[in-house]
C-alpha cells in the first residue's frame, strides 16, 4: 500500500535494505524517514543515503523505548524484522503512536518465532498492539516463510502508560 506522495518511517531501518526500495516508491512528492537505534548505523545509512543521491530520504536516531517521529507525519511506520528486538514493546507503540497521521497505519514483518528464537509470536504482537489502542487491519501469513505480515491503526483514545496491560510472554518452544 506504499503509493506516491506518502510519507513513511522504516523504523530499525539498519543499512537501508528497505529504504532504498522505499524512496523510488514514494517518489519526489514523498518522504522517507529511515530511523535507527545505533549511532554508527545511522551514520553509514545516511552516507549510503547521500551517496546514492535518496533526496527524499532523512535519517534520523532515535531510542530503544522511542523512535522519536515527528507527531502526525506518517502514513506508514514499517517494522520489518525488528519488532522481536524491542525490550519495551508497550512504551515503544506508545511513544509512536502520535506520529501516524489520521489515517496512518503501522506495518510489521515478523518470524512466527519465540522471542528467545528472534520471533513474535502473532497472539502476542496482537495483545501488544491491542493493549496500547491499536486495531489490527490486516494480518497474512507471508507464502514460504516463516513470517508473517501484520498492518494496524490507532484506536480510540490512546491509553495513560500506567493502564497499559502486560501481555503474557510467549517464550515456549
Amino acid at each position: 500500500g506504499i503509493e506516491p506522495g506518502m510519507s513513511v518511517a522504516d523504523v530499525g531501518a539498519g543499512e537501508g535494505y528497505y529504504t532504498v526500495r522505499l524512496a523510488p516508491l514514494v517518489g519526489d512528492d514523498g518522504r522517507v524517514l529511515a530511523q535507527d537505534i545505533v549511532p554508527e548505523t545511522r551514520d553509514a545509512l545516511a552516507q549510503r543515503v547521500t551517496r546514492e543521491r535518496l533526496d527524499n530520504v532523512a535519517v534520523k536516531l532515535g531510542q530503544p523505548h522511542d523512535p522519536m517521529l515527528p507527531d502526525a507525519s506518517f502514513d506508514r511506520v514499517l517494522l520489518i524484522h525488528m519488532y522481536h528486538e524491542i525490550e519495551r514493546p508497550s512504551e515503544f507503540l506508545w511513544n509512536l503512536r502520535p506520529s501516524l497521521k489520521r489515517e496512518g497505519s503501522v506495518v510489521v514483518v515478523e518470524p512466527d518465532r519465540t522471542t528467545l528464537r528472534h520471533g513474535t509470536p502473532p497472539r502476542l504482537l496482537l495483545c501488544e498492539f491491542a493493549a496500547v489502542g491499536y486495531e489490527v487491519i490486516r494480518f497474512e501469513r507471508l507464502p514460504d516463510s516463516d513470517s508473517y505480515f501484520a498492518q494496524f491503526r490507532a484506536s480510540g483514545a490512546r491509553p495513560q502508560p500506567q493502564d497499559i496491560p502486560v501481555c503474557p510472554l510467549q517464550q515456549e518452544s
